[in-house]
């Protein structure tokens, strides 16, 4: 901000906040909130288990595509006008999701809806960066970590609350009233940002970024069903990626005024926080979808117990983020994140730990630890790479560390979804070699053993399939361990805001 930069005092702030923080939690809410409900829509719709996917996916891939563009909508028209006019078509589109009669509607209005709600959450952020104070940074991306951390950890809870107690439809009615709400309040409070009437619109660059990102997304999301590379679905997607990847690319570095800024990644703290926001896909997010898998498919807990365990995740983020606003300016944000991905790997090092017979009061305290340690890391994370980015750039920078984000984590999955198959086949294959009657521990522990009878068989293959499950989760985790410490000397590259050596980028090219 320049020196003579004027802000709103404190209740402008809050009113203006309150709004933006609905639409982008609603947003955060929906990624995973729908999850839970998928059987219940399959039943529903007459769909298949694959065609009820393209429930996820329609809207992934939809939201992917959208998020680059934001940035350049709101620059243009001005990001009042954006966000007031996605909060709309995102409320319509949960409305008529909810009303869905068929599969193609629903897959239809997911596609709408993920469109929509793609700018809410990095305008929302960007938001956030202009109408606070330097000193007040640390507290505004609090606030706005609260939201986008905690709202995909609550979706399942929610959503299995919501589908129990009433039905599978008001996981889409709940944003209705949400985004009405937040609507007016944008409308009522929010200030309309500077508009440039005269910026053109790349269509090769966005055409090549949004080719490209559909490409990545559907291969991520359909290729664990159509064992990747084996499936000319998946190799015809892989060869579009490189395609636009190449074309864009060559665009980038030849053309001017181009749809992706270069000038962002002049900044070091946005390209370094931006490899690391894309890293902690597989160290953070990734791990919450295996672990609540892993409590309800092996542990045998409830949907809703499963969500329920899981709180004490979303408390320990809450916590640790209320306690960094008030205190972090005092200290080393790069100190904080090094305790932060400490703190990740100790808490999957704990999980490494378990087996099936463990105790509901450990996966509590574990999954506090993990909270906290998401806590310790996105919020400082976002104060680096934001500090001293230019306000010529805070719609683009908001929109490109959130596309980061939300790529890191469906490549996060997808890698260790993959890795979890093939050591739950490593460890099912070293099993199977021990079932066998001249095994002394077979003959010790199970003296009866006859290999003819078809149930002993069927009870000795769900065990084992069970018990290598496990060990492939066990395995993951200590994977994610050895991620988490080798991402510690990335943040050594960082540079703590106020030096001279992290001045800002150059302005946009006219």
């Amino acid at each position: 901000m320049s020196p003579d930069t004027t802000y709103p005092d404190a209740v402008g702030r809050f009113l203006i906040t309150v709004p933006a923080m609905l639409a982008s939690t609603m947003v955060a809410v929906d990624i995973t909130i729908a999850n839970v409900a998928l059987p219940h829509m399959q039943s529903a719709l007459s769909a298949s288990s694959d065609q009820i996917i393209w429930v996820l996916t329609s809207y992934l891939v939809a939201a992917a595509i959208a998020t680059p563009l934001s940035g350049w909508l709101a620059s243009r028209y001005g990001r009042k006008t954006v966000m007031a006019v996605s909060v709309t078509s995102f409320t319509i589109a949960s409305a008529l999701c909810g009303a869905s009669t068929s599969l193609t509607m629903i897959v239809l209005a997911r596609v709408l809806q993920g469109a929509s709600g793609a700018a809410l959450i990095p305008l929302s952020q960007a938001i956030l960066l202009d109408i606070n104070p330097p000193e007040h940074l640390g507290r505004a991306m609090a606030i706005f970590s609260l939201g986008s951390m905690a709202g995909p950890i609550i979706g399942p809870t929610l959503g299995g609350w919501l589908t129990d107690a009433l039905s599978w439809r008001w996981v889409f009615f709940i944003n209705v009233p949400i985004g009405i709400l937040s609507f007016i309040g944008m409308i009522v409070f929010t200030p309309e940002s500077q508009k440039s009437e005269s910026m053109r619109f790349d269509i090769f660059g966005f055409l090549t970024v949004s080719t490209a990102i559909a490409a990545l997304q559907l291969m991520l999301d359909r290729g664990e069903q159509l064992d990747w590379f084996e499936s000319t679905e998946i190799q015809i997607y892989a060869v579009i990626l490189v395609t636009a990847v190449y074309l864009g690319a060559v665009h980038i570095m030849t053309a001017r005024d181009t749809f992706l800024k270069p000038e962002l990644f002049k900044n070091r703290n946005f390209a370094v926080g931006s490899v690391l926001r894309a890293l902690l896909g597989v160290a953070v997010f990734a791990t919450v979808p295996l672990i609540v898998v892993m409590t309800q498919s092996l542990l045998g807990y409830s949907a809703f117990r499963t969500g329920m365990v899981g709180m004490p995740r979303a408390l320990g983020t809450v916590a640790v983020t209320l306690v960094l606003a008030r205190y972090m300016n005092r200290i080393d944000s790069r100190l904080i994140l090094l305790a932060g991905m400490a703190l990740t790997a100790l808490s999957m090092t704990y999980y490494a730990q378990m087996d099936l017979y463990v105790d509901q009061d450990t996966l509590l305290y574990v999954g506090f630890v993990q909270g906290m340690s998401g806590g310790l890391v996105f919020m400082p994370l976002s104060v680096m790479v934001f500090a001293n980015l230019s306000d010529k750039l805070h719609n683009e920078g908001a929109a490109m560390f959130s596309l980061t984000g939300n790529l890191g984590n469906a490549i996060g999955l997808s890698f260790l979804n993959r890795e979890l198959v093939h050591f739950t086949a490593a460890s099912r294959a070293h099993l199977v070699e021990g079932i066998r009657p001249d095994n002394p521990m077979i003959q010790y522990g199970m003296p009866d053993f006859d290999p003819s009878s078809a149930s002993l068989l069927a009870q000795l293959d769900a065990e084992i399939s069970r018990q290598s499950a496990m060990v492939g989760n066990v395995d993951i985790y200590h994977l994610v361990v050895v991620v988490s410490l080798a991402m510690m000397p990335l943040i050594l590259l960082l540079r703590t805001p106020g030096r001279r050596a992290n001045r800002e980028v150059l302005p946009v090219m006219e």
